[in-house]
Parts: C-alpha cells; structure tokens; sequence
C-alpha cells in the first residue's frame, strides 16, 4: 500500500494516491459519479436493445420508451432518497436538485421506470410483461457499471472489516455522516493521518450483480413465461441487496425505526418474486402433464 494514499485495498496490494472525484472540460466540472451513470444507462440501453432484436421485437420501440424511462426513473431515484433523507433535506431545500454529490436511490428508479413503462405500454398497446425482460437486462447492466460511482464519491460502504477485500479510506474525504461509531472506534492513524477501514459494498453489489446478469442471460432462452425474467430480477437482486445493506453504514432508515427501507423491501420482493415463480411452474409442469 502507497504511504499516505486516500484510498487501498490494503489485503489486495491496491492504492489510489489521490482520489479524484471530478475533471474538467474547459471551465466545466464533469464529476465521474455522473459519468459513470450515464455510461451505465447507455450501455444498459444497447443491452435491453439487443435483447429484444434477439426476440424478434422492434429495438426502436424501446429508445423510445428509455427516453422517457430514464427521465423517470432519475426522478423517482432521487423522490425515494430525499423522502428518507427528509430530516436533512427539510432544512437544505435547495440541494434537493444537487445531484452532484451522489444521492440516487436505486429502488426509487426502479419504482420510477417500472411506473413509466405501464403508462407506456397502455399508451402504445404493448405488453408491460414482455417489455420488462428485456428492460430488466439494460437495468441490471447499469447497475453492475453505476455503483463504481459510489467508488469516486467514497461512499456505499460497510462496516469495520480486516477481509480479503478490506477498503482503508482517508477520513478527510468521507462525509462524516457515513462513519459510524463502529468506525471511528477502528480507526487507523498513520503518520497522523486518519482512515476508516470498510466493506467495499459497492463493490460487493457490482459482483453479485454480475452473477445475477450472467444467469438471466443462460436462462433466458429457457424462460416459460412473459415477466419471469422480470421476477428473476427481482429476486436475485433482492436476496444480494439483503445481505449487502445489513452491511452497509449509510442505509435509508424507515422513519422512527432502525430498519433500512431497502433491505425490508429486498426481502418482500424476494419472498413474492419467488412465490410467483412457484406457483407458475408449478401451473406450467401440470399444464404440460395434461397435454402429454
């Protein structure tokens, strides 16, 4: 690890020297958590794009709806995040159109996106089923590639860990109230500098993500019905998205509760996305046996 770096995977032999959150293009300020997304939602895009030529569906069909999707889907991320954020945000009400600073909740654009494609599909006489398995692709893709957004803004982190892949930050450049106690009772002082040493979540979501991505796309030619890939999604993403939010030290708090509204809404999906699978196989093996 390089002596006084903001930022090393101490256990992997990695470091950043300096952590650089943004570049500039003339007297403009790009930052790369933005960047980042949007590399995201484009390759998402050509993703759910190629999925649905794949099905033989017009990929135009789809553009037109991620025009409006998107737009959606970012407002929806960003409601979900300030909604529970509210006890900030009720006395700092012009940083709620600050996206600069990161701030985007990923079940918020799902909410978002899912809502505008229904609008879409009755308006277009389409199907929302259809749609959304080869919308859920382009989706999960930008997640695996958005949360390294969270990598330059040095946050979506977890508890103390002294793991494999244990994340040593400067303690200067994380926002303080992303260090919990548990933290700051681990620190590690260097040459007078302070870290906090973490859980890489957003690096473990990416990965699961990955996993996730992988499956639906072996499965897919197998799939029995309209919406199962929708469902997979759901309950793929939902069991990873768990476990990795009981990790992590930022978590959306269900008001006047100790609960992360993420991981409660992770495990009701999973729970509902699995039954349904159930029971449409289990309709799908007694349809096949009465046609033997």
């Amino acid at each position: 690890m390089a002596a006084g770096a903001d930022l090393s995977f101490v256990n992997l032999g990695f470091s950043v020297e300096h952590m650089v959150k943004s570049f500039n293009i003339g007297s403009f300020s790009v930052a790369f958590y933005g960047l980042i997304i949007a590399i995201g939602m484009v390759c998402g895009i050509l993703v759910a794009q190629s999925d649905a030529k794949r099905r033989g569906q017009d990929p135009e069909i789809y553009l037109d709806f991620i025009v409006y999707g998107i737009l959606f889907a970012i407002l929806g991320a960003r409601l979900y995040y300030v909604i529970f954020q509210w006890g900030y945000y009720k006395d700092h009400l012009t940083e709620i159109i600050n996206l600069r600073k990161g701030g985007l909740a990923i079940y918020g654009g799902v909410i978002g996106g899912l809502l505008t494609l229904y609008v879409f599909v009755k308006k277009k006489g389409l199907s929302f089923t259809s749609m959304a398995d080869s919308l859920v692709l382009g989706l999960i893709t930008g997640q695996i590639i958005g949360r390294w957004g969270n990598f330059f803004n040095c946050e979506a982190f977890g508890g103390f860990t002294d793991g494999l892949f244990a994340m040593r930050i400067k303690r200067s450049i994380v926002s303080a109230n992303m260090i919990s106690q548990e933290l700051i009772d681990n620190l590690i002082v260097e040459n007078g500098v302070e870290y906090i040493q973490v859980h890489p979540t957003f690096l473990y979501e990416s990965m699961w993500n990955l996993g996730v991505l992988l499956f639906m796309l072996w499965y897919r030619k197998r799939k029995k019905f309209d919406g199962e890939m929708l469902l997979i999604y759901f309950a793929g993403y939902g069991i990873g998205r768990t476990w990795i939010e009981g990790l992590r030290t930022d978590s959306l708090l269900v008001p006047g509760t100790g609960l992360a509204v993420s991981q409660m809404l992770s495990i009701a999906l999973v729970v509902v996305s699995l039954a349904i699978l159930f029971y449409r196989h289990k309709q799908e093996a007694k349809g096949r046996e009465g046609n033997s």
